[in-house]
């Protein structure tokens, strides 16, 4: 089993430096071989000299987005880019790109891939999660939406619809980009998470939830979340979804 780590980054240049380097350690004292896609999403900033330095000594492929595109192109181009590279028992781990999000995680998702599981979510809202310096808007736009998708989508094992952190088998992401000819989102913005966890939960994907540990006091760069986009966006989803189950 080969793990793929997708990162979609706009100027992050503060943030991948240590992050390289907390996956490269984690994952080698666990054994693990890995690649990681970085999709350079049209930064302004130096991300791009920075991942190119960086792989001169770690397992990282850069791929360039001319101009800035926004998170969902940038995530589904990573995951498509993963998928064409990767083996069907592979797994394609998607994370942000900010350190918000722990590498310590992986090696607890890739065992629970191993039990069978389809698709692992790094949550907010299962026994041991921990947040550290969400501003309050977050958390209550986050506990809305998972309430609400709850409600209307049940699916077993999840509660946490809309965090970007997560673990593919590798078949399920193929089985999705083929059914979709890989244009499987439709938003800009970060409703693509729920957009793509929907499409699987169609699918008949299985899934289940580990805790997160959201690092969010450690992000060096202000929010790119775009609030009331965000909302109108996820609502569009939600609504889209209830008309064609």
């Amino acid at each position: 089993m080969k793990v793929w780590i997708v990162l979609p980054a706009y100027n992050e240049e503060l943030a991948l430096p240590p992050l390289f380097e907390a996956i490269d350690s984690c994952l080698r004292q666990n054994n693990l071989e890995y690649e990681i896609i970085v999709v350079n999403d049209g930064s302004t900033d130096n991300t791009e000299n920075i991942t190119k330095d960086y792989a001169s000594r770690q397992p990282i492929l850069l791929v360039n987005q001319p101009q800035n595109c926004g998170l969902a192109k940038t995530i589904q181009l990573g995951l498509v880019k993963a998928s064409s590279l990767a083996n069907s028992d592979d797994v394609v781990v998607a994370m942000d790109a900010d350190f918000t999000h722990p590498p310590q995680l992986i090696p607890q998702m890739l065992t629970h891939i191993e039990e069978g599981f389809d698709v692992i979510i790094a949550s907010r809202y299962v026994a041991g999660s921990r947040i550290s310096g969400v501003p309050f808007y977050r958390k209550v736009l986050s506990n809305t939406a998972s309430f609400l998708f709850c409600v209307l989508f049940p699916t077993k094992n999840v509660r946490d619809f809309t965090c970007g952190y997560r673990a593919y088998r590798c078949s399920s992401l193929k089985e999705l980009i083929d059914k979709y000819n890989g244009e499987f989102v439709s938003q800009q913005g970060f409703s693509c998470m729920v957009e793509i966890l929907l499409h699987l939960r169609k699918q008949g994907a299985k899934m289940r939830e580990v805790a997160l540990d959201l690092r969010y006091d450690r992000k060096p760069s202000a929010s790119k979340l775009k609030i009331f986009k965000t909302i109108f966006e996820t609502l569009e989803v939600m609504w889209r979804n209830l008309k064609n189950r």
